[in-house]
């Protein structure tokens, strides 16, 4: 789905269930793509929370990779990429995962500890990336 707002494009990923709340998964303007939070909830809605945070931080990034298709581009492109977690000692499990997961591109990046997130998750990121 695209709607159109002046020059900003809104886009939902048919490869992830529809948002829950009032947002979009991508807003697209001036040669960017602005990913919401996307949290470890599979296509059919199936939320990961309780699974061990491994298994969560790897259904956020695969959310990520859709949402960025959404908007014609990938991971390569991204310029930011804010991570929050619900327990600041999982950072070295989230840095492995993610280094794994971006390879050798090296964004701007924030991991954030936070009291909680919806629905019980674990992680919860969100993230800017180039589309021209």
């Amino acid at each position: 789905m695209t709607t159109p707002t002046a020059d900003i494009q809104l886009r939902n990923s048919p490869d992830l269930r529809p948002p829950f709340g009032h947002y979009s998964h991508v807003a697209v303007h001036g040669g960017l793509a602005y990913i919401s939070g996307q949290l470890p909830v599979d296509q059919a809605g199936n939320s990961s929370a309780g699974q061990p945070f491994h298994i969560q931080a790897r259904q956020v990034l695969d959310n990520l990779d859709k949402c960025l298709a959404t908007a014609g581009t990938d991971r390569t492109r991204l310029v930011s990429l804010f991570a929050y977690v619900t327990d600041v000692a999982a950072w070295p499990a989230f840095d492995t995962i993610y280094a794994e997961w971006i390879g050798a591109h090296r964004p701007a990046r924030a991991v954030v500890g936070v009291n909680e997130l919806h629905y019980g998750s674990a992680v919860e990121i969100h993230a800017i990336a180039a589309i021209d």
